[in-house]
């Protein structure tokens, strides 16, 4: 699906999430490289909320630049085709050693966040497309140390508990509620 279809389709749940898929709808329209990690002052990434097969397990990555528990997810490769999933599957499988898959072809959640200025990178907005994604084989769980300082596989309540924010609370909650059997 291509990426202005994929974000007419998503139904956001709150005033941010909201406000968000607006600014994204319009960055979609505006930007000449939109999944460029070198497009500023923002560009699309994608990213994964990644539960076990029986969904009371989910895996959190502790980020390399940020410090924070967060889900896995990263910038757009040309491999990926601009396609918002198959970026968020890369990510998953490459910040968890999991072979996972899609639970729904359409995102679960959508997010504008500022990055802070690094090196030679300005500050600028990673527009973040979410995914909920099955890890097929959990006991794979290991992390990149050039992504990440550690992998965990988490209860719900255990990931709540480390989400610093808001939006990631949403998220978690999204998914929990999205994966219930």
């Amino acid at each position: 699906m291509r990426l202005s279809e994929l974000l007419a389709v998503h139904l956001p749940v709150d005033e941010k999430e909201r406000r968000d898929l607006e600014r994204m709808q319009e960055f979609a329209k505006s930007l000449a490289e939109p999944f460029s990690r070198g497009q500023w002052p923002a560009h699309f990434t994608g990213s994964a909320v990644v539960v076990t097969a029986d969904r009371t397990r989910v895996c959190l990555v502790l980020h390399a630049k940020l410090h924070r528990w967060l889900q896995p997810g990263g910038h757009a490769d040309p491999a990926d085709g601009g396609s918002m999933a198959a970026t968020a599957l890369r990510e998953a499988r490459e910040e968890t050693g999991c072979d996972v898959e899609l639970l729904s072809p359409k995102p679960i959640d959508v997010d504008v966040h500022t990055i802070p200025a690094r090196k030679t990178d300005p500050e600028h907005e990673h527009l973040d497309v979410r995914y909920l994604v099955v890890a097929n084989n959990p006991d794979a769980l290991k992390h990149d140390p050039n992504e990440s300082h550690g992998a965990q596989w988490l209860t719900w309540d255990e990931a709540l508990a480390r989400a610093d924010e808001a939006p990631l609370k949403r998220l978690l909650e999204k998914a929990r509620r999205a994966g219930a059997k």
